[in-house]
């Protein structure tokens, strides 16, 4: 009777929910649209990256990173977002692999081995996070508060051989800054420029080296940064316009 129209509805709505938000709860959606240049200069590359500006980037999506060869040359490609690692039995896992936590990165086994000797920068204008107000997640766009561009910590793994290989990256998180606190309990780790260098360089994999680098993995300072409401469209990830990124009243 009632009760079981009401169980039905209720299954009906969260079958109706927006898939990412609820699947990654932390770090699931930003956008790039910088100028190629500006990236180029920013992160020290040889010549401008070639990538499509994207308003509403999420896991599963190819996107931009920068990463270091031996000999300190640095070069941008596409990955996958969801790291499978080289061990990994299916590729599916990557799904579940799209952030990884500060706190724990070091010792994971999905992680510890890319953190030791696979980091890349993933440059963003900007990242998305739900608040949940009044019982509705409400999305915030955050970005500097100057015009630049942030480089968010990532990892990389390479799975499979040959043409079969899947080139995968994950976004590594921690906790919250003040600004942050007022809207989700963890944020992506935002590297300072002048630390790039030292993320980027893997040549060193010995204990102390992997362990300084977690010095590096902490909240952005909250004064260099903007927050703001958007639309709620940015929860349906086809929805891939600019206007994702204009502020709305709550």
């Amino acid at each position: 009777g009632g009760r079981a129209r009401a169980l039905s509805s209720r299954n009906e709505r969260a079958l109706r929910r927006p898939r990412f938000p609820e699947r990654f709860a932390v770090c699931g959606r930003f956008s790039l649209h910088a100028h190629p240049g500006v990236i180029a200069l920013q992160f020290a590359l040889s010549e401008p990256p070639a990538f499509t500006p994207h308003y509403n980037i999420a896991p599963t999506l190819d996107v931009l990173v920068i990463r270091e060869d031996a000999a300190h040359v640095r070069h941008a490609e596409l990955r996958k977002w969801g790291l499978v690692p080289y061990w990994a039995k299916d590729p599916k896992i990557g799904a579940k692999l799209a952030n990884a936590r500060a706190e724990a990165v070091a010792e994971k086994p999905a992680f510890r081995s890319a953190f030791r000797r696979a980091r890349c920068i993933v440059p963003a204008s900007g990242f998305y996070e739900w608040r949940t107000i009044a019982g509705k997640k409400q999305p915030y766009y955050i970005r500097p508060a100057g015009e630049g561009v942030f480089g968010l910590a990532g990892l990389m793994e390479r799975w499979g051989e040959g043409d079969d290989m899947l080139r995968t990256c994950a976004l590594i998180t921690t906790e919250p800054n003040e600004l942050m606190a007022t809207i989700h309990d963890r944020m992506p780790v935002i590297l300072a420029p002048e630390d790039y260098a030292r993320w980027l360089d893997t040549g060193a994999q010995n204990a102390a080296a992997v362990s300084a680098l977690e010095s590096l993995l902490r909240p952005y300072p909250a004064e260099q940064m903007l927050a703001f409401p958007v639309s709620r469209k940015v929860n349906v990830v086809k929805n891939n316009e600019p206007d994702n990124l204009e502020p709305v009243e709550i």
